[in-house]
């Protein structure tokens, strides 16, 4: 049996904000299963592993006998969560909303116990409330208190627009927890006030108002760490600074082990399953390249497996660690009448560059090795005959034998 300490200690790792750490510590000791709601709005179905940081807290409380309720937002969806937003939020229809949702739950799947998750649709209630249940539930809320709500304060001061059906969503998301009789919610730092909004619902229809926990929104891989703090960009694909679920085992691996020495202990901390005390001892290592290994490998085996983590460093290591190239190289027999063929055009030929112009441009820029060597010479030629490996790239390496031939 896990102490209360050393559930409180993992649960809360992480977290932003706890309301109320001491409610939480009283329900634990009681020793009753939690029901935990997280709810997700499938706007889009290209997830990336910043999507996942609440999955991981949500396993975590299923590790501990609880019950997760993986809320799939498909009625509040279409209305269009204003969080962050300067405009209106495009409207979505809702065969968008499921279809997005289907690749939400497969991947949730890789991470969350199915038999200690319950499934819902919060079109379950909300698509059945008659006119007059809206009104009630719009009468538990002030307008002023709504407008308390940062992105609503500003636009309202920008004169910009807001929308009637934009101050009903924190409304129609705090039902849920009424619905669904939430013992506590999860969200991004984002979602405080919506959560909160379901907190104070709660208790204006007589029940025991749910605690919320925040976690961070994760940064890219790109980030850094400045004056002890982690600076840059949150993972978006839109930043390329992402790190995607159904990307190859082998990309995942590159992409971690892009991640800042200073900075994966972040990663470590919001989407590992290892103990505390287990990173502790990677970090007492100080061991950077195998940190990110560990990573790398805990990554590919949750959406691929371990034996595909293996041969993704394998790959990686003979790719960027080594002067080798990974097994899995290409010969490609590029013809030539002469007795030589220039290195550019036999890029080009080779599928390794768009055409010979791009080719001599890489070269120049010291973007290609033969034969592990730097060329920097646009007009270099290969002999006719012989075999060359050539490398283009730095951060997205690729590989090739070329074979000059007839």
């Amino acid at each position: 049996m896990t102490s209360i300490d050393d559930q409180l200690e993992l649960l809360t790792r992480g977290a932003v904000e706890l309301h109320e750490a001491e409610d939480l510590k009283r329900r634990l000791e009681a020793g009753k299963p939690l029901r935990v709601k997280t709810g997700f709005d499938p706007t889009r179905p290209d997830l990336h592993i910043g999507h996942t940081v609440l999955m991981q807290k949500m396993r975590q409380f299923q590790e501990f006998g609880h019950t997760v309720i993986f809320l799939v937002g498909d009625f509040t969806a279409m209305v269009g969560d204003p969080t962050g937003q300067n405009e209106m939020r495009p409207r979505l229809t809702r065969e968008q909303v499921l279809a997005a949702a289907e690749t939400y739950t497969e991947q949730a799947f890789r991470i969350l116990d199915r038999d200690q998750t319950e499934v819902r649709y919060n079109s379950e209630w909300l698509g059945e409330m008659a006119l007059t249940e809206v009104i009630a539930l719009t009468s538990r809320r002030t307008v002023a208190r709504t407008m308390e709500r940062r992105d609503f304060k500003e636009r309202f001061e920008q004169n910009r627009d807001i929308y009637l059906h934009e101050l009903l969503y924190p409304m129609l998301q705090g039902y849920d927890s009424v619905a669904l009789d939430a013992d506590i919610e999860l969200g991004g730092t984002d979602q405080l006030f919506n959560l909160m909004v379901g907190r104070d619902l709660m208790k204006a229809y007589g029940k025991r108002p749910q605690m919320v926990l925040t976690t961070p929104i994760l940064e890219g891989i790109d980030a850094r760490l400045v004056d002890d703090r982690i600076v840059g960009k949150k993972m978006s694909k839109s930043a390329d600074n992402y790190i995607g679920l159904t990307e190859s085992p082998v990309e995942m691996t590159r992409k971690c082990m892009q991640i800042d020495d200073a900075v994966i202990w972040r990663f470590f901390e919001l989407l590992s399953t290892k103990t505390t005390a287990e990173i502790r001892a990677l970090r007492d290592a100080d061991d950077p390249i195998a940190a990110k290994r560990a990573f790398a490998a805990e990554l590919v085996t949750t959406y691929h497996s371990a034996d595909e983590a293996a041969s993704a460093w394998r790959t990686f290591a003979a790719t960027y660690l080594g002067e080798g190239a990974p097994d899995d190289t290409p010969t490609i027999v590029v013809p030539t009448d002469g007795s030589t063929l220039s290195l550019a055009k036999a890029l080009s030929a080779a599928s390794m560059v768009k055409s010979t112009s791009e080719g001599r441009r890489m070269i120049v820029q010291g973007g290609v090795q033969v034969n592990s060597e730097r060329v920097v010479d646009g007009t270099h030629q290969l002999a006719r005959g012989e075999t060359y490996l050539v490398r283009v790239g730095s951060k997205k390496r690729r590989f090739c034998h070329i074979r000059v031939g007839e």
